[in-house]
């Protein structure tokens, strides 16, 4: 008879059942990964929503990193089971598939586990100023607050590790960083990287299909079960095959479709300009300083803190605190300082550098607009928005050479790049949206910035 004694199921919406090791009769010196799930600092994540702040625009958003974390540790699994094997054939060192599972379930799970409220807007707006990504501080709390925990985890829902193995918490730390050209790693290790941060990662393809499901966007926004079975290891890298061609560029689709319509939002980056002037003047008062200095409480620190501490300052004795509090009691009223009054999108291709438009660069589109307006309108309050989303490697994006096709034709494995249909892709695109006080100068202003568009225009002299 099977025994359940030592597994429990949660259901999700996007994967179904998914099983993890739970706390049983397992011996006293063993972890499991109920433990790691259950603890504080991956519980703190149910408090930081996934969508930064796209779930003040769209109503049933409410997802959260601990969500999302559940489903990367699923797809881990799934991509190990159908890779490990092509692992083994190119890499002679490789542990076993238990320990390779384990590590890859571990670094699914912890991969978020640095994050601040707000998500990434708080790398931006905070952890930059300690030199800090939530990457960066997700390795310091990886190897300093659950480094013994991790060591002590002996199996998986699949298998166990053998008794020579012990789960390393470094090697967990590293598959969730950015790669490095200086990497003297295992060549398996640099490889499995490729899952974390490669074109299609177990990180976004989870957060594709749940934030699309989530946002009603769409229940299947693409085909995991035909990107991961075409899937394979060779000596080059994480490599798909032709075949699988289709289901890649749809996901890359989808995940360009998803930035345009969720995450850059008009409204969504109306509340993110409100919220960086909220950030710059009063985050002395948010946090006491570098989270690596303050690890304790850091954990206890997520957007529920925050936002229930910022609606107090309105009664604050400190008169700065005080008037900051006012300013955050609007925002959380939803009273939002800036309106869009424009958008145009610049799509940049193989042969054009971004670094050379306006468009890289927000205070000289604002000083360029200015330019082209009348002069009673020249003082106009405007802030310049320029989200940026990069389709494919090749400008400052996923972290090339982690990816390759394989040709059926010819037996060879190529660079994506070669590939015709990969090549129809822009490399990447950036939103340029104009923002003000009122709609009154709407016409002047959306005029002044197809100026700059223009042939001849300010963007098209700097490209030629």
């Amino acid at each position: 008879m099977k025994d359940f004694s030592g597994e429990s199921l949660c259901h999700d919406p996007i994967h179904g059942y998914m099983p993890f090791v739970a706390q049983g009769e397992q011996p006293s010196d063993e972890v499991v990964e109920q433990q790691l799930i259950d603890h504080p600092w991956v519980q703190r994540l149910r408090q930081i929503h996934q969508l930064q702040t796209a779930w003040w625009v769209f109503p049933t958003a409410e997802h959260t990193r601990f969500q999302h974390v559940l489903g990367v540790m699923q797809l881990a699994s799934r991509a190990v089971d159908e890779l490990y094997d092509s692992l083994r054939e190119v890499c002679d060192d490789v542990p076993s598939r238990p320990y390779v599972e384990t590590l890859m379930r571990m670094a699914a799970l912890l991969h978020d586990v640095g994050h601040g409220p707000f998500g990434h807007f708080f790398d931006e707006h905070f952890l930059r100023d300690y030199d800090l990504t939530h990457e960066s501080l997700g390795c310091v709390i990886i190897e300093q607050e659950l480094g013994d925990l991790l060591r002590a985890l002996r199996r998986n829902p699949h298998g166990r590790l053998a008794d020579n193995e012990q789960l390393d918490p470094a090697q967990v730390a590293y598959l969730i960083r950015r790669p490095k050209e200086d990497d003297d790693r295992p060549r398996w290790l640099r490889m499995l990287r490729g899952l974390f941060s490669g074109l299609y990662t177990v990180d976004n393809m989870d957060f594709v299909l749940r934030d699309a499901y989530m946002t009603g966007y769409s229940a299947r926004a693409f085909d995991l079960e035909r990107l991961l079975h075409y899937s394979f290891f060779t000596a080059q890298g994480l490599t798909i095959h032709e075949r699988g061609l289709g289901a890649l560029v749809r996901f890359i689709e989808v995940r360009a479709a998803l930035f345009r319509s969720i995450y850059f939002h008009r409204a969504v980056r109306a509340i993110d300009l409100s919220l960086q002037e909220l950030f710059a003047g009063s985050k002395s008062f948010l946090f006491p300083g570098n989270p690596v200095e303050h690890l304790e409480a850091y954990q206890g620190f997520t957007e529920w803190t925050l936002l229930n501490d910022v609606a107090k300052w309105s009664a604050s004795d400190d008169a700065k605190k005080r008037a900051w509090g006012d300013r955050w009691r609007a925002l959380l009223r939803r009273e939002y300082r800036w309106q869009m009054v424009c958008e145009r999108t610049r799509y940049f291709e193989p042969h054009e550098t971004e670094q050379g438009s306006i468009f890289s660069n927000e205070s000289f589109v604002v000083a360029a607009i200015r330019e082209q307006l009348p002069k009673p309108l020249k003082s106009l309050s405007l802030r310049v928005d320029l989200p940026r989303h990069i389709h494919r490697p090749g400008t400052r994006g996923p972290a090339p050479g982690q990816n390759f096709f394989y040709d059926a034709s010819t037996g060879e494995v190529r660079n994506l790049t070669d590939n015709a249909l990969f090549k129809r892709l822009p490399l990447s695109y950036r939103i340029c949206r104009v923002y003000a006080e009122t709609n009154k100068h709407n016409a002047e202003i959306a005029t002044a910035l197809d100026k700059l568009l223009s042939p001849g225009g300010v963007d098209d002299v700097t490209n030629m």
